[in-house]
């Protein structure tokens, strides 16, 4: 039974409609990712769900049992309380079972009757069974997993900055009793270290999660299924972000491969019908009326499909090409006041290459970008850019925006020389249409703004790119559009980002920036995850085989035991792969016949399983080459 169902919402302001007809179910356990362009009313359906906005139309059905959770009732609202004490104040209830507990033990050491003992022994159960034993480190290992320090366990959250009171305020929601959590891009303000704990939490929850995230490699880690709104219209899928593109991508090849299929027959079967109407023989009518009958059928369950969503145009050509050595840096340091933000800081950035920037939140990375554009001194060390060498910055904080201007005139005022239509051509290109080039960027939204600065940086014509979080406020077509664009780029990058999925896409190697300077990894991020477990695994070995050395016998014993488990497993993998065979086989019979090929729906639901098949039998072929 679903924990909650939503039933034919739908919801406009003013002229606009965002949604209509929307349905789904989540069940216990279910962690939703639920994505969608910016601006087509995600945020909109949460409000909905959480009983702040009303529908236009339709319902929403909870099971009477859970409790919703969304992150805005837990905002911090009591700025003299202390990091710790306003996390640690979703276990009131705990913190009032102790004192229950404390008062009970005293009654219980005045008079130890069977009924105060038993009084004693049920709140201590109940206690225990909340939690209660844990709560206190709970609380300590959750806020040094989102990155908060000891010592700021007693700072005032009125001196927090916005990013941080809103990972305390996600805290508060993820130890609060909600079984069912709303998350508006949770992973936003948070470094990977703690995007990485916040996983490891996500998968350990017991209760439901619907998750707004524009975060692709997020939604892999933890979510089962995959909600798309777009078109107005809800789409979900079984599976995470990646098992949903498949799937999309297969069913509109499918969808609009049968309405060009269709389309076609319907013009073969109208040409038959003129045909026999220009023969004019009463038999060719009767045929003509038939096959006329035949076409409109056809016709009728005709679907269109849908138009792709514009996407932004964007293409990155440097005006000129710099010499070999692009970025030079030596021995960088800074620090403010008594406090050193980093020191040691070298490396060496050469032509076309692709390099990435990591580190916690407060390490400097931003910092370490400003002192290469010379917006701010350095302590120690030097850096020097190479011959030719033409810069374009992006800004994550977009301050080298005018939000006082519009978006006409902030391109316009940057390119004099280019006339009017020119630069709203290119507006247009970045989905600036009509009179929204007037719309001032103040009152734009941070994606908006964020294309302003990435046609900005497009038209400057630069060789050296350093951009700063770039993805951040895009959605997940524009993520992808960027992506493509700076893999076609034939200029140099240096980019500080915590999107995994986009550094996978795109780096040569990644930088780690740490107070003592900078470590390098060939590779992109899942190579550098990698490479930082084995060191991990590693530690732990070493500190295992020093607790505990086993001798020759155990070592004998577990390398028999693995040895079964290896010839079992593969009898197991082999049985598999035979039984897939068989099941492909009957599918392909099965998709050859007359009744499926007349069948679109059958043969959608076929051609699906057929492909997940043929997906099992290629993992399990590996998993075979892996055994022997």
């Amino acid at each position: 039974m679903p924990v909650l169902s939503v039933h034919n919402l739908s919801k406009s302001f003013v002229e606009q409609k965002l949604f209509e007809n929307v349905s789904f179910d989540i069940e216990k356990g279910d962690k939703v990712g639920f994505i969608g362009a910016n601006g087509v009313g995600k945020t909109t359906l949460f409000r909905i769900i959480d009983g702040e906005t009303s529908p236009d139309e339709g319902n929403v059905f909870k099971s009477g049992d859970i409790t919703i959770g969304y992150m805005q009732q837990h905002a911090c609202t009591h700025p003299e309380r202390s990091v710790y004490d306003e996390l640690i104040s979703v276990f009131d209830y705990l913190i009032e079972m102790e004192s229950d507990i404390a008062g009970m033990n005293a009654v219980v050491a005045e008079s130890a009757t069977p009924e105060n003992i038993e009084k004693q022994t049920a709140l201590i159960e109940n206690f225990e069974s909340l939690g209660g034993l844990t709560y206190k480190s709970r609380t300590r290992s959750a806020l040094i997993g989102f990155g908060f320090e000891e010592k700021q366990f007693d700072m005032p959250t009125g001196k927090l900055s916005g990013g941080q009171r809103s990972k305390l305020s996600l805290l508060k929601l993820l130890l609060s009793r909600s079984d069912f959590l709303l998350l508006d891009e949770p992973t936003n303000h948070l470094d990977i270290n703690s995007v990485n704990w916040l996983e490891s939490f996500i998968k350990g929850f017991k209760g439901s999660m619907l998750i707004i995230s524009h975060d692709r490699y997020f939604l892999d880690k933890v979510t089962n299924k995959t909600i798309e709104l777009e078109h107005q219209s809800i789409m979900m899928y079984r599976g995470n972000y990646t098992e949903f593109k498949k799937k999309k991508q297969a069913y509109e090849d499918s969808l609009r491969n049968k309405y060009e299929n269709d389309l076609k027959e319907i013009k073969r079967i109208e040409g038959i019908v003129e045909q026999q109407k220009r023969w004019g023989r009463e038999r060719n009518f009767i045929t003509a009326a038939s096959k006329q009958k035949q076409a409109d059928k056809i016709k009728a369950q005709l679907v269109a499909p849908e138009k792709e969503l514009e996407t932004v145009n964007m293409r990155l050509e440097p005006k000129r090409e710099s010499g070999n050595d692009v970025l030079m840096v030596t021995d960088l340091s800074k620090s403010f006041g008594d406090k050193s933000l980093f020191k040691n800081v070298s490396f060496h950035i050469r032509k076309g290459e692709k390099v990435f920037i990591l580190g916690d939140n407060g390490c400097g990375k931003t910092t370490l970008f400003n002192i290469l554009m010379g917006k701010l001194s350095f302590d120690s060390g030097f850096y020097e850019y190479g011959a030719q060498v033409d810069i374009g910055y992006f800004d994550q904080m977009q301050s080298n925006l005018d939000l006082n201007k519009s978006a006409l005139d902030e391109i316009w005022d940057t390119f004099p020389d280019m006339t009017e239509t020119r630069v709203r051509t290119y507006l247009g290109s970045f989905l600036f249409k009509g009179d929204e080039v007037f719309k001032p960027l103040n009152q734009m939204s941070g994606g908006e703004r964020a294309r302003v600065s990435l046609l900005k940086l497009m038209l400057n014509g630069s060789n050296l790119l350093l951009l700063d979080e770039p993805t951040n406020h895009l959605d997940a077509s524009s993520r992808e559009q960027l992506e493509q664009t700076l893999s076609d780029y034939e200029g140099t990058m240096l980019i500080i980002s915590h999107d995994r999925y986009f550094i996978n896409k795109l780096a040569d190697r990644v930088l780690v920036l740490t107070k003592n300077g900078m470590v390098q990894y060939l590779g992109n991020y899942d190579y550098y995850a990698e490479e930082i477990m084995m060191v991990e695994k590693a530690i732990d070995e070493q500190k295992h085989r020093a607790e505990k050395k086993p001798n020759a016998y155990e070592l004998e014993k577990q390398q028999r035991a693995r040895e079964r488990k290896r010839l079992n497993d593969i009898k197991k993998t082999e049985a598999l792969i035979n039984s897939l065979d068989e099941e492909i086989e009957k599918l392909n019979r099965l998709l050859s016949s007359d009744e499926v090929i007349s069948d679109y729906e059958k043969l959608l639901e076929l051609t699906a399983d057929l492909e997940t098949k043929e997906s099992e039998l290629e993992t399990a072929y590996e998993d075979l080459d892996k055994l022997y």
